[in-house]
């Protein structure tokens, strides 16, 4: 692995920046808020000893409902060995403040209401699209996938998240909507998709609380998501 000042179109500091992005969404993404790491202006990667290898970037990070971009300084640390995961920590103050609540709660208290749970198949279709009303679960699947892909990620990967194949929507529990997804993965290294099954709530106030996480077994003669490069 390359150690020292790092070129930022490269490998190296576009995996990093990319966990970064899977931190941010993590933590802070909604059905109406997702962030996006547009640009890799400059990084450094040094070894810390046994604990493992700690990069430092500095990234243009968009959020997606407004469009507005910051740039922010970011941290990662990848552990040594295969069964921890990378930590992180960002800066992007200016795009925390953006403020989704009212859309939030208007989406919560439609299905909560809902007589009819939800139901819907591949977010985005074949051909990329989507019904508007749909976006927002097709985020919330993001924001769901983000803690496989963060969880998974190591200096060898690159993850992003393809498709929506299934959501079900089921009933309510305690105040907080439950949804099963099925969803698909796209391993840019290996150009493979992996295929997982997410039992996870959602509040405004709460956020995504992951119940279950299952990867399923490789599926030779699923039908190929749209590109997501």
């Amino acid at each position: 692995m390359a150690t020292g000042e790092l070129n930022p179109n490269h490998y190296p500091a576009r995996r990093a920046a990319q966990v970064v992005q899977h931190y941010l969404n993590t933590r802070y993404g909604s059905p109406y808020r997702l962030f996006h790491v547009e640009r890799v202006y400059s990084g450094n990667a040094e070894d810390v000893g046994d604990s493992g290898r700690k990069y430092q970037l500095e990234i243009s990070v968009q959020e997606s409902t407004s469009n507005a971009t910051e740039k922010c300084s970011a941290e990662i640390v990848f552990p040594r060995g295969e069964d921890y995961s990378p930590e992180v920590q960002a800066s992007c103050v200016k795009l925390l403040k953006i403020d989704t609540k009212v859309q939030e709660e208007a989406l919560y208290q439609q299905y909560k209401k809902n007589q009819t749970l939800l139901t819907a198949h591949h977010l985005p279709d074949s051909h990329g699209n989507m019904e508007p009303d749909m976006k927002p679960f097709w985020h919330l699947g993001i924001v769901a996938s983000s803690l496989v892909m963060l969880g998974e990620s190591s200096e060898n990967t690159l993850y992003n998240m393809a498709q929506v194949a299934n959501v079900t929507q089921l009933p309510t529990e305690n105040d907080q909507l439950k949804f099963d997804y099925h969803i698909l993965l796209h391993d840019m290294v290996s150009q493979e998709i992996i295929h997982w099954k997410l039992l996870f709530t959602w509040s405004p106030a709460e956020g995504v609380h992951m119940l279950k996480m299952d990867q399923l077994p490789h599926c030779h003669d699923c039908d190929k998501p749209p590109n997501t490069n």
